[in-house]
């Protein structure tokens, strides 16, 4: 029979009209988050061993690592920086993290002017060492001698 969809289609619309309606006045009210919701990454820079097992399993690539190495030889993070702006929210990097330094929290409001706002950085435990200006006899100059 022709219409049967649209009639189907109404009485759905005419029974959730007269329902309770569930709708929250969100900027006055603030919703009830489950622990468990994927909102905004948080980083905790003393757990991370600077391994790059999150920036590898991102699909998007939006995890940047920037390491060096110290005077024992030992990796060390310098920065770490996450571009929320291509993030999907997957859950991939906080799987894959084996020492638990990435976690999501319940914070949902990201909203940003400027696409330099959806890169959150943070940095690591210790600085990088001052490196030595090189003497003129140490290397080849720039002049390639």
């Amino acid at each position: 029979m022709i219409g049967t969809g649209i009639l189907k289609g109404m009485g759905i619309t005419l029974k959730r009209f007269f329902s309770k309606k569930i709708t929250q006045d969100y900027p006055d009210v603030m919703p009830v988050i489950t622990p468990r919701s994927h909102g905004s990454l948080d980083f905790d820079a003393e757990k991370c061993i600077t391994c790059g097992i999150c920036a590898n399993e991102c699909p998007n690539s939006c995890i940047k690592l920037d390491t060096f190495k110290n005077e024992q030889g030992k990796k060390v993070l310098e920065k770490y920086s996450i571009n929320l702006g291509y993030c999907l929210f997957c859950g991939l990097c906080v799987n894959a993290c084996p020492k638990g330094a990435l976690s999501f929290k319940t914070d949902f409001e990201l909203a940003c002017f400027s696409r330099e706002g959806a890169i959150y950085t943070w940095k690591g435990k210790e600085p990088r060492p001052e490196e030595t200006p090189a003497q003129p006899g140490d290397a080849k100059t720039a002049a390639g001698e």
